[in-house]
């Protein structure tokens, strides 16, 4: 007997594909970790109490609920209307924030007359109602580009505004009235990623030298005036913020944006190198003629100047000092000496208390934490098919890596001091607000991504 081969409707059948597994929501997960964050920041507030009093601080439990409830507020948000948003963003936030709290009320304790972490939970208090609003408003982050002419008009505007102002420790990036203080450039950075997502979007073709919009000259290929017009204008305006507002560290962040997200946007590693010229020519001309950026160079050249000639160590020789002194462990929490840095310890340098007393171990989690979030900003965005939210969720990541990286080069003396603020980690509620920010729109993002995803309708 012969085998029957296949009938004619088995043949004609076409092989059904596999399902796609689903992505799950992982709320609980997210849950879970806050819980460990918070826990992890009760300990470290416990443990400077024990160092500097030998006893359990009377507010532990105090700091413990505020911190807790706080985070339990947010993840509710997440809960409610965005189910399928990355489960590590917003634990890494509330365990950053945290550990930034207890640095702050370490440091307070070498200066009673001058409390920060009061202040500074009040602040946290303002990002995690932030956070809230945008999680539950934002219900689509594409209504982000109808605005987005309106958002670097109120950007520009930000920037400009502490020119009016009187210069604080050299730079004018303050706005103080009635004693009460904001730093605008921290807000004008979230609103320049949207215009940035927004214009390259829309124009990426063209920067990518295709189609007819370019100029060529011999093998040289340039895009037209006006698709080159904006790229040209966003330079100038960062050696403006530059030379008037003696701001190295926005200027910096300024610019690097704009390039990550071209680079994004094109595909062309040229444009990168472009930038790069465009940022030292820059740099350098203004290094040379403005005083205080000029300054900030030679002691960066040169960090134990002041101790040769007999003057003691200046802040970035004290900042290296407490850096080698933490060593591989650190000194403990509340043991350290980084109140030695002087006025900034509590801003600019407060990643070297983190060295002194947390150490290379320390420090190298802090890095890590970091840069998970920057990698889950990245993996939304790379997920997407709109190019305005692939572009949105990777300039967002960028400033939070930009600013990291031009902060921890600053005071680990790799390149010029900045003045910038550690994110979540640093006193500053400006800087801390925008953080939240930066964190909420990027649970929106990765909420859009995860549903696509699973085949729903976005977002």
């Amino acid at each position: 007997m012969t085998n029957a081969g296949p009938t004619v409707a088995q043949a004609d059948t076409p092989a059904t594909p596999a399902p796609v597994p689903r992505l799950p929501r992982r709320r609980g997960i997210e849950l879970a970790l806050i819980v460990v964050a918070v826990l992890l920041c009760v300990y470290g507030y416990c443990a400077v109490g024990l160092a500097r009093n030998g006893t359990v601080p009377p507010g532990a439990a105090g700091y413990g609920a505020g911190l807790g409830v706080l985070a339990l507020l947010a993840h509710w948000a997440v809960r409610m209307r965005a189910p399928y948003a990355d489960p590590l963003l917003l634990p890494i936030g509330v365990l950053l924030n945290g550990i930034g709290l207890v640095l702050i009320h370490r440091l307070d304790l070498e200066t009673p007359h001058d409390q920060a972490a009061p202040t500074q939970l009040v602040w946290s208090t303002l990002g995690v109602t932030l956070f809230i609003l945008l999680v539950l408003m934002v219900r689509d982050y594409r209504v982000l580009q109808r605005y987005a002419y309106v958002f670097v008009v109120a950007a520009l505007f930000l920037l400009a505004l502490p020119i009016l102002f009187p210069a604080v420790n050299g730079a004018r990036i303050w706005v103080r009235i009635a004693g009460f203080s904001i730093q605008p450039g921290e807000f004008a950075k979230v609103l320049l990623a949207v215009f940035f997502a927004a214009y390259l979007a829309a124009n990426r073709s063209a920067l990518a030298y295709t189609g007819r919009q370019v100029w060529r000259f011999r093998r040289v290929q340039l895009p037209t005036g006006r698709v080159l017009g904006p790229i040209l204008a966003i330079w100038l305006a960062s050696v403006g913020v530059l030379v008037l507002e003696r701001d190295l560290g926005t200027s910096l962040l300024f610019f690097g944006l704009f390039v990550v997200l071209l680079y994004v946007a094109t595909g062309r590693i040229g444009w990168i190198a472009v930038g790069l010229l465009l940022a030292a020519a820059g740099a350098v001309a203004v290094g040379w003629l403005e005083p205080h950026v000029n300054s900030r160079v030679q002691d960066w050249l040169h960090p134990f100047a002041t101790i040769e000639a007999g003057q003691g160590p200046n802040q970035i020789a004290q900042s290296l000092f407490a850096f080698a002194a933490g060593g591989v462990l650190g000194t403990g929490l509340g043991l350290g000496h980084a109140i030695l840095i002087g006025f900034a310890t509590k801003s600019d340098f407060i990643l070297a208390t983190a060295g002194e007393e947390l150490g290379l171990a320390g420090l190298s989690a802090l890095f890590l934490l970091y840069g998970l979030l920057v990698e889950r900003g990245y993996r939304a965005g790379l997920a997407l098919r709109d190019p305005f939210g692939r572009l949105l969720a990777v300039g967002l990541a960028s400033i939070v890596a930009l600013q990291v990286f031009v902060i921890a080069g600053g005071v680990t003396g790799l390149i010029p001091l900045t003045g910038m603020a550690m994110p979540f980690l640093a006193q500053g509620g400006s800087s801390l607000v925008t953080n939240w920010a930066i964190v909420a729109l990027l649970i929106r993002v990765s909420h859009s991504a995860r549903r696509q995803y699973n085949g729903e309708v976005a977002p």
